[in-house]
């Protein structure tokens, strides 16, 4: 499995061993041992009866209901974290086996599966660098680093040739659009384990991108008097309006969570030929108008600048929003070697997703009131309502949290 089918087949089904002009699956399985082959599927069957296929981590919903005895993750750290936890009950129950082999690139998903690798019982887990590898001398080695710096500069020549070379977990990721950020973020503690949503606190606003072969994101965010918690997180592919309705009621419901607003993109007011209604009238019927808007439409800079404003404000739960805090750091522009110049928008892979969702929730954050202080004052009990009196903690919240 590597991050996208498309990929898969370039580097893998259709590649050619330079050396010898021939496929590089014809040299590993030759014709003799094959019962058939799928190129469709890129799939070999053998005539044992075993099966070998190449797959892409954006396309993972295609193997649930298979039964593989294995899993090579080639490039973890680029490839949709869902893949693992779709398909590990598989691997489980058939007492298989998972290999994830991948360069760093930064804290995301990847260093997190290398750490819990380290202390899990009956696990394998080894960094290896071009010094322990021995494939390149340190002639060569100094080399590559001084070129890295003369494409890159020095400070980001660096941080590639730690990471390419190093497996350097902290080095800076190329291109990244909020990496630095959620970086500070873990940083100064405002990534913690627990403790961010409160009970007592204000409604939960939910901030989403929406797909259906693509993988739609929900971010579930609390406005805080210093900012906003970031309470939860989740997101896959396959799931139309109706069900990620019922998903959202159930989270929420499983949470004791009160919900004050739902924002879907602007591309929610589209309707398809398969469906008679849009998302946005279907999130309207089940949530009401007063609950359920649309993001004004803007450029991509512009969410992107609200972003890395609205973060510096913001805390995370480390345990409801890994996999959306894996997608923030992850999210980047493209690099053209041959130009040397960043892409004018962020790649589109599994990243831009959760990170997409983020970034309109932090448009929609900027534009609303944050919870006003509780007021001090003493005041009489003529000059207050009915409500004030005898629920003031929830007046105070729904009356002030701008939705």
């Amino acid at each position: 499995m590597l991050p996208q089918a498309g990929q898969a087949r370039k580097a893998i089904w259709d590649a050619v061993n330079p050396h010898s002009g021939k496929k590089r699956i014809d040299e590993a399985f030759p014709l003799e041992i094959r019962r058939a082959t799928r190129n469709h599927e890129m799939q070999i069957e053998f005539k044992n009866g075993s099966t070998w296929q190449v797959v892409g981590s954006d396309n993972f919903n295609s193997l649930v209901g298979s039964t593989p005895a294995g899993i090579v993750y080639s490039e973890w750290a680029l490839a949709d974290p869902s893949a693992r936890a779709y398909l590990r009950p598989i691997i489980a129950e058939n007492n298989g086996w998972q290999i994830f082999i991948t360069t760093p690139r930064g804290k995301n998903h990847a260093h997190d599966t290398f750490n819990a690798a380290r202390k899990a019982p009956g696990a394998f887990a080894q960094l290896l660098t071009a010094h322990d590898t021995e494939v390149f001398n340190a002639t060569q080695l100094e080399i590559e680093r001084l070129a890295y710096i003369a494409e890159f500069g020095p400070e980001m020549g660096q941080a590639m040739f730690d990471q390419e070379y190093m497996c350097s977990f902290d080095a800076a990721i190329l291109g990244a659009v909020l990496g630095r950020w959620v970086s500070r973020a873990r940083q100064t503690g405002r990534i913690q384990d627990g403790e961010v949503y409160d009970p007592n606190g204000a409604p939960i606003v939910i901030s989403s991108d929406l797909g259906f072969r693509d993988t739609a994101s929900w971010w579930f965010w609390q406005p805080r008097l210093d900012g906003y918690g970031l309470v939860g997180y989740t997101g896959r592919s396959g799931l139309d309006a109706d069900e990620w309705i019922e998903e959202l009621k159930e989270y929420l419901t499983k949470r004791s969570m009160e919900l004050g607003a739902i924002w879907l993109p602007h591309d929610a007011r589209n309707k398809t030929f398969a469906t008679k209604e849009s998302p946005m009238e279907r999130f309207l019927k089940a949530f009401g108008a007063q609950r359920v808007h649309v993001v004004p439409q803007t450029k991509i800079a512009d969410r992107v600048n609200a972003a890395r404003r609205v973060i510096e404000r913001c805390r995370f739960d480390e345990l409801e929003c890994a996999d959306g805090i894996s997608g923030l750091t992850s999210w980047h522009y493209d690099y053209d070697s041959k130009t040397k110049t960043m892409s004018k928008e962020p790649a589109h892979d599994w990243a831009s997703h959760p990170s997409d969702a983020f970034s309109y929730g932090c448009q929609v954050m900027e534009m609303a009131k944050p919870p006003a202080p509780k007021d001090q004052r003493p005041r009489f009990l003529e000059d207050m309502t009915a409500n004030e009196i005898f629920w003031p903690q929830h007046h105070q919240t729904r009356e002030s949290d701008g939705y």
